[in-house]
């Protein structure tokens, strides 16, 4: 298909009213047609860009703006009903946009639970033009659980999907609603996007304050919590320049984006598609056969993904390859070496391997390179990012020993919104995470210091478990956690699904592991399922595991 749809109006009209839509009292940018986009000529024009920076501040609404002025006629998004350009995208915000301040106090705050379409990118786009907080809502919540984060956010104004409908209705929630994804219109109790944007003349915005966009942690071992980040260009700026160097994205290529948009990682692409001009190709619910048609017919270049997305997609029959792929961003959860390994095998050196956190934004980067290098490195840290080993006491660990991983000078993490931190020790904040150094720089990450299991007084981190099983041709998935026990305090618990028509027995996989790791890593109990319960964003429920 072709991602610049032929263009309806004269290039002045187009720009008059992105212009308008932009709220610029300025004259439009005349502009030529160059490789059929829209180029402003005039570097004295250009320059007006930032103004709308000075507007709403280092928040999205300011990246769809510029974006909008800088290339109106290009494919900003492509998802189940088609596509939208920029100008188009842009004039659907802003008309929503004065549609919400209608509604809103100047302070409210803005829920988005929607999937993975444009109803999203518009919601957070207008909402973060108002200058109240934007908080993303997971879509695996039940109603209590969003009754109860929505409390403790104080969201005002609920853009959630249709299908979410039974869910809210669940929920304590009482706060105005708008559907964002429209299924049956029929049967459609709340407004929506679509139908406040017909309705409503855009108006030029600038708010009182930035809005901050709030993004839940994982929430696999307890209730969410919403993380806040004091953002600037200064803390943006060398995240961005390691992006640049490390990841060879194409200013202007496509970029289908797999995870969910509300995540960490599917909402920091989303905002770098939209700020490097680059159609981004979303899909409601991910299915790994629908997202290899889906580059192949609009010839992405990109596709981000989490781990479990990466091994549906070698599990897809017939092993489709998109000739026009050429970078895969892994993040969200752990990387076993064993899977980096067969992607890169299938699809060749293309994957790239993330480590951040919620809290604190991206840490690292592991480029192709490094994972063939050092299989299973998460990549060294960013550019003016300081990442240290620190033992319980606080000192540093040399490049070989376990500690925790605490991290500097990147995002800077403010606090949860319903209260509580992170251990922050001489100005760098802790990850949660142990891992270690090589002698080259590179970063490996151990697990979870909570997931750390003591059995028989000696540790075992259960990644190194499950990628050794991970490996075995007769298994496609496996989760290793620890249980109680009498003798050892703890001992390790696999729990594994079995590969089609594969017979492996408890016994077989037991001998397996004794004859790769040291006894004491060997899992004391094998429990065969038909799948391991996930997020939405592929990480294993932690307490759905029962020991």
């Amino acid at each position: 298909m072709s991602l610049t749809p032929p263009r309806r109006e004269g290039e002045t009209a187009v720009l008059e009213r992105v212009r308008t839509w932009a709220g610029l009292g300025v004259r439009a940018t005349r502009a030529v047609r160059n490789g059929g986009m829209l180029r402003p000529i005039r570097p004295d024009r250009a320059a007006r860009l930032p103004f709308q920076y000075l507007r709403f501040g280092p928040v999205p609404a300011t990246v769809g703006a510029m974006s909008a002025l800088r290339h109106p006629g290009r494919t900003a998004l492509i998802d189940e009903r088609g596509s939208l350009t920029y100008a188009e995208l842009e004039g659907q915000v802003s008309a929503f946009a004065t549609a919400l301040r209608a509604r809103l106090g100047e302070e409210d705050r803005v829920g988005v639970l929607c999937r993975n379409h444009r109803g999203f990118v518009a919601a957070v786009l207008a909402a973060s033009r108002l200058g109240g907080d934007v908080v993303l809502l997971n879509t695996d919540f039940a109603g209590p659980q969003l009754g109860e984060v929505a409390e403790r956010e104080d969201i005002a104004l609920l853009v959630h999907d249709q299908e979410f409908d039974q869910v809210v209705d669940d929920s304590s929630f009482t706060g105005q609603r708008v559907h964002a994804w429209v299924d049956d219109e029929g049967s459609a109790k709340h407004d929506s996007i679509d139908g406040l944007v017909l309705m409503t003349e855009a108006q030029p915005l600038r708010p009182g304050s930035p809005s901050k966009v709030i993004v839940m942690t994982s929430g696999t071992t307890g209730t969410p919590k919403g993380a806040r980040h004091d953002i600037s260009l200064s803390s943006l700026a060398p995240v961005a320049l390691s992006h640049l160097m490390r990841i060879p994205l194409r200013w202007g290529a496509p970029i289908a984006i797999a995870p969910p948009l509300f995540h960490v990682l599917g909402f920091a692409y989303m905002s770098v598609g939209l700020g490097m001009g680059m159609p981004l190709v979303l899909r409601r619910r991910f299915d790994a056969a629908e997202i290899l048609r889906s580059i192949e017919e609009n010839e992405a270049e990109a596709l981000v993904a989490v781990p479990a997305m990466l091994q549906r997609i070698l599990d897809v029959a017939e092993g489709r390859r998109p000739a026009s792929l050429k970078v895969v961003i892994c993040g969200g959860s752990a990387l076993h070496p064993h899977l980096s390994e067969a992607f890169m095998d299938a699809f060749g050196d293309v994957l790239i391997n993330l480590y951040g956190a919620t809290e604190t934004g991206w840490a690292t980067i592991a480029t192709p390179e490094d994972l063939r290098a050092a299989p299973g490195t998460v990549g060294k840290p960013s550019f003016r990012l300081t990442i240290k080993i620190l033992d319980e006491d606080g000192n540093e660990l040399p490049a070989g020993e376990v500690g925790q991983i605490y991290t500097g000078g990147g995002l800077r993490f403010s606090g949860y919104t319903g209260g509580g931190t992170k251990d922050v020790r001489d100005g760098l904040t802790g990850t949660g995470d142990l891992g270690h150094f090589d002698e080259e720089g590179r970063l490996f990450v151990d697990g979870r210091a909570d997931d750390m299991i003591v059995s028989g007084g000696e540790n075992v981190f259960p990644a190194e478990v499950e990628d050794l099983l991970g490996r075995h041709p007769d298994i496609t998935e496996v989760a290793v956690t620890g249980t109680d026990d009498e003798k050892f305090g703890e001992r390790l618990v696999a729990y594994v699904v079995r590969a089609e028509n594969a017979d492996v027995t408890e016994d077989d996989l037991k001998a397996y592991v004794k004859q790769h790791l040291a006894r004491y890593k060997v899992p004391r109990d094998v429990h065969f399922v038909d799948e391991l319960p996930r997020t939405s964003t592929g990480k294993v429920r932690a307490k759905s595991l029962g020991g």
